[in-house]
């Protein structure tokens, strides 16, 4: 794709607070799963693209993991050059209608804006969402010019790891195949982030976009059973790519986990987006609960606790054993759900799910918590307080605590290095493994990250199989 340059304005609106996004009421959003944010209209982010200060250091840039050129596209907007605008952002990001919508802009890009020196920052996230959404509505999925260098790449996993991988990849010329284990490519997009927050329409547009771009997809392919690395290997595959996620959900190991009405976040929320459980045009089997408890603070936490809402559960509570100061979830996450109605109880860590003589959850035992000092990760170390101890009334549990990598590829690959989490070790600046001509990236490598950080593994591992595969040709 050629490089689009502009020249930057530099007159800028002074306003210290951003322009709000229009969300679905509260109230009228329980009853439905279609998205709450609905996204700016033209004169709304041309509003906000009159904000931005156009830094000669541009601090947004070295924010974004994958390097998105904000003042330029920024700018553009402001023009009224939307086209020009989406050009310059899928320079370096295949997937923007989706970081748009679920990256964490406030803690990269916008979190070394100028502006929110004093004041709010630009709402760099809202903008890239508006400029992918009218490329979607007005010029729609184009076919990208694809001219095959002659070398063979494949990709494990159709995650935003693999996706950012493969679209890099074959932008270079690659012959790229990416293998996904589901029948339905996105990986976390697909089953792990509801539709209210990412419409799937959205997911399956930007995935189209890449195959016109010459990327390949095979569902339904299990590599560890379907077909080996070492098999792939054989059929001509000059480096891989393995970027499987981190889809092996964690339970905190208490008595009571295996009654009926317990589920892993994982479990709940495919259920919910992949299959499509709250749609009863869908055979989906879901028991209705009433009274639901979520284990945990982070994304998947709002995210599992949201669909419960939506799923007619009368009473949805956050179980937290930290405070709201430590909740690791986005911001707007939390506040969407603490406008929908969920209780989020903090400083309390559940010990017991109690069951009943149907081996049906009946009541979640819990601790009050109090906070010491800071442990390894920085936040302030939960401690139990003595004789705390009390009940929660509920019929649902969802354990929403983190993910480990599948042991698939670690039990069927010989060569790589795992670390003591399951985690395939990589050099950080390279993503290849200890193997030759294999690279990792993304949840599988460090565990359950985000989205955008999962893509910029994704593209560091294409330059880093670029460079491999030249440096032999050349060597040959």
């Amino acid at each position: 794709m050629p490089v689009v340059s502009r020249e930057v304005s530099t007159m800028a609106d002074t306003s210290k607070s951003r322009v709000e996004m229009p969300v679905q009421d509260a109230e009228v959003r329980l009853s439905n799963f279609e998205e709450v944010a609905l996204g700016y209209s033209e004169q709304m982010a041309k509003e906000e693209a009159a904000r931005c200060l156009n830094c000669k250091t541009r601090p947004c840039v070295s924010g974004c993991p994958v390097n998105v050129q904000i003042p330029e596209f920024i700018a553009a907007i402001n023009d009224g050059e939307y086209e020009q605008a989406y050009q310059l952002i899928v320079q370096t990001n295949a997937l923007p209608a989706i970081c748009g919508r679920v990256c964490p802009q406030e803690n990269q890009c916008e979190k070394h804006c100028i502006r929110g020196r004093k004041g709010e920052p630009v709402a760099i996230g809202r903008l890239e969402r508006f400029v992918a959404d009218w490329h979607l509505e007005n010029i729609g999925i184009q076919a990208r010019e694809f001219v095959s260098n002659g070398h063979k790449v494949a990709v494990i996993g159709a995650g935003p790891a693999g996706l950012s991988c493969a679209g890099d990849l074959a932008q270079r010329g690659y012959d790229v195949t990416v293998f996904e284990a589901f029948h339905t490519p996105g990986g976390v997009l697909v089953y792990g982030i509801p539709e209210f927050r990412l419409p799937k329409r959205i997911v399956g547009a930007e995935i189209e976009a890449l195959q016109k771009g010459g990327v390949t997809i095979r569902t339904n392919c299990v590599i560890g059973r379907t077909v080996s690395i070492d098999e792939l290997i054989d059929q001509g595959y000059e480096a891989i790519f393995i970027g499987t996620g981190a889809g092996l959900p964690t339970f905190l190991g208490i008595e009571g986990e295996s009654l009926l009405g317990v589920y892993s976040a994982n479990e709940f929320l495919t259920r919910m987006n992949l299959m499509h459980a709250y749609d009863s045009a869908y055979d989906t089997p879901m028991m209705k609960h009433s009274k639901v408890a979520v284990i945990g603070g982070g994304n998947v936490a709002m995210d599992a606790a949201r669909c419960a809402l939506r799923m007619g559960a009368d009473e949805v509570s956050i179980v937290y054993r930290r405070s709201m100061l430590e909740l690791p979830a986005r911001a707007e996450e939390v506040h969407h759900a603490q406008e929908e109605g969920i209780d989020f109880k903090l400083l309390v860590n559940p010990v017991q799910i109690i069951g009943d003589e149907q081996n049906r959850v009946r009541g979640l035992k819990c601790l009050r918590m109090e906070l010491c000092e800071p442990d390894e990760s920085g936040r302030c170390r939960p401690a139990a307080i003595e004789g705390s101890d009390f009940e929660i009334e509920v019929d649902s549990v969802i354990m929403a605590i983190g993910t480990s990598p599948n042991p698939l590829i670690q039990r069927t690959t010989e060569g790589l290095e795992f670390n003591r989490r399951g985690c395939i070790i990589v050099d950080e600046e390279t993503m290849a493994t200890t193997s030759p001509g294999i690279y990792a990236g993304g949840d599988t490598v460090t565990g359950a990250a985000t989205v955008i950080l999962a893509m910029g593994a994704g593209k560091t591992a294409a330059k880093s199989i670029d460079d491999y595969i030249q440096g032999k040709v050349q060597g040959s």
